[in-house]
């Protein structure tokens, strides 16, 4: 467990390529160590010299003033080939990268914040090497975003570069954040509060318009002064209770009808808050789509369409998609996770392509199993065939869509739509196979032309998104279940109040009631929650 008191570092920047590099350092030592690696001026002392040239800082120690912008450059003292001897390896995941050390000796990586570092020889601790033409914001506390003295240096990006100033800042002082760390000190120094470092979060991954706006409204505070008020209320409620409980002499109960008009009020406050819950979690989730049929129907083109990319490899030869290819679609303001899958068929051969194309198929069941609607596709120049109306039957009892694809070549047949919807519908329901009472019908297609994309982005909203996701409040599922046994608590003392028991007994309602709310904003926290919320954070963050 690392020292809450260290000065932290870490890059709050995407790994890669790019115009913007961000090292950020918070912490009480972090403009000692501002000082030693960064520099307004760098001057040569022999430029005529056949050897690379020397340098020297003049002018090199800035005031660092709060709410400033500093030119300069980072510098290092160490000799060039030492620089090489030992290098800062990042390796990018879904959610951190992982920061480790190798030298030039064969040994085994380890985190980079646990290697010990030799300081510079002597004889080299005149020559200066710059990493890097920056420029350095300046917050102190506690008018910054942990509370703490916060330095964010911006370098040109790349992964070198910035490694190698995260490198420096680490050698020279402090150590590695740990995820989420700088958000984790915000909330503990009482820059955010809980929901409001929640919302952080929500923001950072959020996958379509109306979620970022719904999570910056809570990073606003829309969600805590709701719950702050309605908290308030709570207390001042116990706090009537508990005087005339205290002090039944000089202050009198109150009466049972106003109890129970203000926990009438509490409750229906927090219904109105869960309301929101379902397209909450909508929009932060998102919905899984799969695409089901059989090979060469027209899946993968379809998918293309509908994302109106060039996402998926279509060829008229089939079982050409042999893995699960994901994407997200915003409907309406939900994320819509769409999923290609690889065509259903019995495979009779047992050659190493069939036996890769069999994995596919596999995983295209389980893709059906766990997805929120499926998406049915069938060839109408072929019509409905067995092999379709057996994939069906496996599907049935899921939510499905029937999709008719290449109606375009279906119409340059001198065929209606109208008709063909009337043939295609009548041919489903005559099948003998095909489950007589579903008359829902079928959406005709064209990947090609791109017609019917707009009815299926409709019937999808109208299958899965049951409420308007453009909601005043946003929660997630911790706070849900906070709100939830806060709510359980005030109907116990509602039902308590209804039956005059005593309000000794009805306050203790009351006070489990504040406990849940204030583990929403954090007042009422157990460190594990904490912990297991900033985890979820990425270092830098």
């Amino acid at each position: 467990m690392h020292n809450q008191n260290d000065t932290i570092a870490a890059i709050a920047t995407p790994l890669g390529i790019g115009g913007v590099g961000i090292v950020r350092i918070s912490g009480e030592k972090s403009q000692e160590i501002l000082t030693k690696i960064f520099s307004t001026t760098l001057s040569c002392i022999d430029s005529h010299a056949t050897a690379a040239p020397s340098l020297r800082m003049t002018n090199s120690q800035p005031d660092f003033k709060p709410n400033r912008i500093y030119h300069g450059w980072i510098i290092s003292h160490c000799h060039p080939e030492e620089a090489r001897s030992a290098d800062v390896r990042i390796y990018p995941d879904s959610n951190v990268g992982q920061i480790a050390t190798a030298t030039k000796q064969p040994r085994n990586d380890i985190i980079i914040d646990k290697l010990s570092l030799r300081g510079e020889p002597k004889a080299r601790r005149g020559n200066l090497n710059p990493l890097d033409e920056v420029i350095v914001l300046c917050f102190k506390a506690p008018n910054s975003y942990t509370g703490e003295d916060v330095f964010e240096i911006q370098c040109h990006g790349g992964i070198n570069v910035v490694k190698n100033i995260l490198k420096l800042c680490l050698k020279t002082g402090a150590r590695l954040a740990e995820k989420g760390e700088f958000s984790k000190r915000a909330f503990m120094n009482g820059k955010l509060d809980l929901s409001k470092a929640e919302a952080v979060l929500d923001l950072i991954h959020s996958k379509t318009d109306k979620f970022s706006q719904a999570a910056a409204g809570n990073l606003s505070g829309n969600l805590f002064n709701h719950i702050n008020n309605l908290r308030q209320e709570v207390l001042d409620l116990l706090s009537i209770m508990t005087a005339a409980i205290d002090f039944p002499e000089e202050v009198h109960e109150p009466e049972y009808s106003f109890i129970e008009e203000n926990l009438n009020s509490f409750i229906a406050r927090i219904n109105d808050i869960l309301k929101t819950a379902n397209s909450s979690n909508l929009m932060r989730d998102g919905l899984k789509v799969a695409f089901a049929g059989k090979p060469n129907v027209g899946k993968s083109s379809l998918f293309n369409a509908l994302l109106d990319m060039e996402r998926a490899i279509v060829t008229e030869i089939p079982g050409t998609t042999r893995d699960i290819i994901q994407e997200s679609l915003d409907i309406d303001g939900i994320p819509v996770i769409l999923m290609d899958t690889a065509g259903i068929r019995k495979l009779d051969s047992q050659n190493s392509s069939d036996y890769i194309e069999s994995i596919g198929i596999n995983n295209t069941k389980i893709c059906i199993e766990n997805a929120d609607l499926v998406l049915f596709i069938y060839d109408l120049t072929q019509g409905l065939q067995s092999e379709d109306v057996a994939i069906y039957e496996e599907i049935k009892d899921k939510k499905v869509l029937k999709i008719g694809s290449k109606a375009d070549l279906v119409t340059a047949c001198h065929c209606e739509q109208s008709e063909a919807i009337h043939l295609l519908t009548g041919i489903w329901i005559a099948s003998s196979q095909a489950p007589r009472n579903d008359n829902s019908g079928v959406l005709l297609i064209s990947a090609k032309e791109k017609t019917g994309l707009d009815a299926i982005k409709t019937e999808i909203k109208k299958l899965l998104i049951t409420e308007d996701a453009s909601s005043e409040f946003c929660t997630n599922v911790r706070q849900q279940e906070c709100l939830a046994k806060s709510r359980n608590s005030l109907e116990q003392a509602l039902i308590a109040c209804q039956n005059k028991e005593i309000q000794d007994l009805i306050s203790i309602d009351l006070k489990s009631a504040l406990i849940a709310l204030g583990e929403i904003t954090g007042e009422v926290v157990s460190e594990e929650i904490i912990n297991n919320i900033f985890d979820n954070f990425c270092i830098g963050k």
